[in-house]
């Protein structure tokens, strides 16, 4: 999504503190802050968070009328955005229409200015009303976001009243379908609003396309920005982008100037011309670095600029492998299920959402898939920390598209499409989204699946051919190759051998087998496995856990066509179909770490499988003197180690650590073995201890020597 931020040289300068939402015109509201970034003459642009002094009330008898004397009702209760009555200081049970409200003062100089309200995601339809006539639906879609123009309706120097109705009532009309999907329907303004002001002139987002040429060393930045003129007549506009590393002094590289006419309240997609950069910074898992974009729009006097990041790098197919930046790779990692916090539930904190990919950073994990269009702040992490990941539609399910009419297939796709398209225009300049996922479980022997995902699939090409896509498939156990995973640019297959599925490590093989001979020139992606103790046959206990991440993980490396392979899940998850627990704990019991994210002995498990590190040990060959051996992994997951360092820490005294050092690993390719020999000045020795530590700083693998070993 376009960052918020610019300027208009011609506008007057608007005091931050007037700006803030209030609950009278005095009154600022407690907590808030505005963004914004200073230009000539000290006009800004704001981002305003409405996070703190909503009013929220449930309304189980469906009420559309959003008249005074409904909001003068008793009965409302404040709370704080992001948002959901489902938590377990809610409502967990309730499901239906629900009510915000807030005041925010209104600044007079706004009224030369074009302002909206920025709904990150309400799940899942919103009917939105400023001073009680309304300005915006957002029907059936509860992952993407959308704005909602204000500028008509608002009162300058006044109070002004905002009013939001949530339903999350299930609909056979929207995706995920009724109650078809397997997580949790958390209803409510489950991700961040914010008040945008900005000049009647703006560029609406911008669109990014970073491609590297890596035999000459070179990138090609493309750069498209949507222009929004909100004014009465049209507006000739030019524009110039520059681009540079973040958090660089260094001069930007900058376009040749564009020109372009926008119609009297209309939007026009301008391209400017290509940027050359001459020896880029590759972004990659293991080297995250980012750049920054900045269009500067200049329409008459007025000037605006807009920013926004991107990384540079190149993820492909060839063959049956994935290429990254040029080089083979075969990645492992672990789905994260959002919103299974109970206190949280989908209105997650960003301290949350940070803490669990964290521990998926621990974990070893480098390759991540979704089943819904996330939070920013999810791909905003992944982005400067080094996750690649799978973004989704929710299409979930074989009871989506079972026995459809004609009627409803049509909705439905219609759904999907709005969905995909809301989710590629905010999500497309993440350097993190590397496949868009189609679909999920959908049964890909089904006609009607297959026509939708024929649908979303040219519709990615058409919209960001640049990208790969995928749907992951339940259905290839029997006759693989009459399901239509093959139409796709990889294989993705889940499988349960032992849990949802009797059967065995034997049985994964043989699954794999069958595959490969159905489609034989394409990488696979094992894109869901795990054990889930879901069902009353299979007995409890985190030790089964442990015997599939270690036996089914060994099968396929056995499979050089198996490019990745993905966990499932990270966590426990809130789910609606649960079959442990009540209110906001009902779950599945399916992860490595449990919902408040402590951690079960499979973490450590799984941890050691996802490492690119095969072994690692430690001898001592002189009582002062050690040797560290690692060994790479010439199967999954394999890829080359660059910039990889060691950490040596020496314990003596009370076990405590007295000494220690950091030694460069050279780079190792997969299946390359060294060896490293380190000296320690202190006295008697206790114990050592060796972290292989990404560049990005998390260790990849550990080992330790003690006393007597």
């Amino acid at each position: 999504m376009t960052s918020r931020r610019g300027f208009l040289a011609t506008l007057p300068a608007i005091g931050a503190t007037a700006a803030l939402p209030a609950l009278a015109a005095s009154q600022p509201s407690k907590g808030e802050t505005s963004k914004g970034e200073t230009g000539p003459g000290g006009a800004l642009t704001l981002s305003i968070p409405l996070r703190e002094a909503w009013l929220f009330r449930l309304d189980p008898i469906g009420s559309h009328d959003p008249n005074p004397e409904f909001s003068r009702k008793t009965g409302w209760t404040e709370v704080t955005v992001p948002h959901t009555w489902q938590a377990v200081t809610g409502s967990p049970g309730y499901v239906g229409a629900a009510w915000y409200k807030i005041d925010f003062y209104c600044p007079p100089p706004w009224q030369h200015q074009f302002v909206r309200v920025e709904f990150e995601a309400a799940f899942h339809t919103a009917d939105v009303y400023l001073n009680g006539s309304p300005v915006g639906r957002h029907a059936g879609k509860g992952y993407t976001a959308f704005t909602c123009d204000l500028s008509a309706g608002l009162l300058p120097g006044r109070t002004n009243t905002l009013l939001v109705r949530v339903d999350n009532a299930p609909s056979e009309t929207m995706l995920p379908r009724m109650n078809s999907f397997d997580w949790a329907n958390d209803g409510g303004l489950v991700r961040p609003v914010s008040l945008l002001v900005t000049p009647r002139v703006f560029i609406d987002r911008i669109e990014i396309e970073a491609l590297p040429d890596l035999q000459l060393k070179t990138a090609e930045v493309r750069v498209r920005a949507v222009v929004r003129n909100t004014l009465d007549s049209p507006l000739t506009v030019r524009l110039i982008a520059s681009v540079q590393p973040e958090n660089s002094t260094a001069e930007p590289t900058t376009s040749e100037p564009s020109t372009a006419k926008v119609r009297a309240g209309a939007a026009t997609a301008v391209t400017l011309p290509a940027i050359h950069i001459d020896s880029p910074k590759l972004w990659h898992f293991d080297s995250p670095t980012m750049y920054r974009a900045t269009i500067d729009l200049q329409a008459g006097a007025e000037r605006y600029h807009c920013t926004d990041s991107f990384g540079i790098r190149s993820f492909q197919v060839r063959g049956t492998q994935f290429f990254l930046n040029g080089e083979p790779v075969r990645l492992m990692g672990v789905e994260r299920m959002a919103g299974s916090h109970p206190e949280f539930g989908m209105a997650e904190p960003t301290e949350w959402i940070e803490s669990n990919h964290s521990d998926m950073k621990v974990l070893n994990c480098v390759f991540t898939r979704v089943h819904w269009a996330q939070d920013k702040r999810v791909l905003d992490y992944c982005d400067r920390h080094g996750i690649l990941m799978q973004e989704e539609v929710p299409a979930w399910g074989p009871e989506t598209f079972a026995n459809t009419s004609d009627e409803m297939q049509s909705q439905l796709e219609r759904n999907g499409l709005e969905q995909f398209r809301e989710m590629i225009a905010r999500d497309r300049n993440h350097p993190s989204i590397v496949s868009w996922g189609l679909c999920n479980e959908v049964d890909g022997k089904n006609p009607r699946a297959r026509a939708f995902a024929r649908l979303m699939s040219a519709e990615a090409r058409k919209l960001d051919p640049s990208r790969l896509h995928t749907y992951a498939s339940h259905t290839l156990g029997h006759d693989p190759g009459a399901d239509m995973a093959g139409e796709f640019d990889f294989i993705s297959t889940n499988e349960y051998y032992g849990s949802w599925t009797p059967g065995s490590p034997r049985d994964v093989h043989d699954h794999l087998e069958r595959i490969v001979k159905a489609f034989p020139g394409k990488p696979i992606v094992v894109s869901e496995y795990g054990w889930c103790e879901c069902q009353p046959s299979l007995p409890a206990g985190d030790e089964h856990r442990v015997e599939i991440v270690n036996g089914h993980t060994e099968v396929f490396r056995g499979f050089p066509s198996v490019a990745g392979a993905i966990y499932f899940d990270f966590n426990d998850y809130r789910t609606l179909v649960g079959d442990k627990g009540v209110g906001s704990f009902r779950q599945r019991v399916h992860g490595v770490v449990d919902l408040y994210a402590s951690r079960k002995p499979s973490f450590q498990v799984l941890r050691v499988q996802a490492s690119p590190i095969e072994t690692i040990t430690i001898t001592r060959p002189h009582p002062t003197e050690f040797s560290l051996k690692v060994t790479s992994r010439n199967t999954l997951p394999a890829y080359t180690l660059r910039s990889y360092r060691v950490r040596w820490v020496a314990f003596g005294y009370d076990q405590l650590p007295m000494e220690g050092m950091v030694d460069q690993l050279p780079t190792l390719r997969p299946g390359d073995i060294v060896t490293l020999t380190t000296r320690f000045t202190v006295g008697e020795i206790m114990r050592v201890t060796a972290d292989v530590l990404r560049p990005t700083g998390y260790a990849a693998a550990s080992t330790e020597w003690r006393t007597g070993s």
